[in-house]
């Protein structure tokens, strides 16, 4: 970093004098009452042209290799391979048309300067350069919002029926999670149940539900389709899953969903960046009060031996909470005779 500073503390050095040299040159022509004549002013402001060239796309791969260090790892997702891939082809179309136009303007002032043996020739209109500059990009960012249209239709079609569901909501500050049981449904919800205890809201009247779990991480098998059901109940928070291209917004009442395919595992993760600390995350990305920096949970990817492993060790809400079904029972017999008096 302290390389760096000198660097661009001696590239402004160099500027400043250059741009003195030149201030001197024009003064001294002005006052040889000679202001007609070229001077050698002249060749100095077109050569600054192409150095100054030089100097930016030096900076730009200086810029790019120093923060390549904090880029994500490759995609651990089927879908997030082929986001990668359209978010870098259309990079390099932006690039490649960024460097062709600075190299002209760059370029044409050093090689087209102010020469006494040359005249401008007029050129003020033509329809036929007008329309292919106009018509190329507009084909070229059709392309690629067509493509990129492609895969978010595909990304947020329905899942299939046999893709795992897990839910997932958003409060103040942590996220809850929810795992159907053996009969691979989640059920229903209401937040008029929301509690204590029932901190999800889980509709027990839904047989469905009855087997439902809550954990405390995100456990996944590998190569399985997940369709993520999210909501909130207080603010709007924002599921970031990073290393698996997945960002959606939880929004109190309005659910949204996502579906993905696990393609790495952590481990698998762990060799591939030489880390044996790594572990891929659920962040929060909105800004959703002083408590948010604390949403994070860990999300483990495994192998289905792993994963039916950890699946047989989990207890439904019910078996942890054995006494809530009479709780919920008195409830619901309260609000019966409430609604009978009505």
């Amino acid at each position: 970093m302290t390389t760096a500073l000198l660097i661009a503390t001696g590239i402004i050095l160099i500027v400043a004098v250059l741009a003195l040299v030149y201030r001197i040159i024009n003064l001294v022509g002005i006052a040889k009452e000679d202001s007609n004549k070229v001077t050698f002013s002249n060749k100095i402001n077109g050569a600054l042209f192409p150095i100054l060239l030089v100097v930016g796309l030096g900076l730009i791969y200086w810029s790019y290799n120093d923060a390549s260090q904090y880029f994500l790892p490759e995609a651990a997702s089927i879908h997030g391979k082929e986001t990668d891939a359209l978010f870098n082809i259309t990079l390099g179309v932006v690039f490649a048309a960024f460097v062709v136009t600075h190299l002209l303007l760059f370029t044409f002032p050093f090689f087209f300067q102010y020469s006494e043996k040359r005249k401008a020739d007029f050129y003020p209109h033509n329809d036929k350069l007008e329309i292919a500059w106009t018509a190329v990009p507009a084909i070229v960012m059709a392309v690629l919002v067509i493509f990129g249209w492609r895969a978010w239709a595909d990304i947020t079609a329905p899942a299939s029926d046999s893709a795992l569901q897990v839910e997932l909501m958003g409060k103040q500050f942590a996220w809850e999670i929810r795992y159907p049981g053996k009969d691979l449904k989640l059920g229903k919800y209401d937040v008029a149940n929301i509690d204590n205890t029932n901190s999800m809201g889980i509709d027990f009247d839904d047989v469905n539900a009855n087997d439902d779990f809550m954990a405390r991480e995100i456990v996944l098998p590998v190569g399985k389709e997940v369709e993520l059901k999210i909501r909130a109940i207080d603010v709007i928070h924002s599921v970031f899953l990073p290393h698996f291209r997945v960002k959606m917004d939880a929004v109190p009442g309005m659910p949204t969903r996502f579906k993905f395919t696990p393609s790495i595992t952590t481990s698998e993760m762990r060799t591939k960046t030489n880390n044996p600390k790594f572990n891929y995350e659920l962040a929060c990305t909105e800004v959703c009060g002083y408590g948010h920096f604390g949403m994070r949970r860990i999300v483990k990817i495994v192998s289905q031996a792993e994963y039916d492993e950890w699946l047989m060790k989990q207890k439904s809400w019910l078996e942890k909470n054995p006494d809530y079904m009479a709780t919920w029972e008195a409830k619901k017999a309260e609000k019966d005779a409430v609604a009978q008096a009505r």
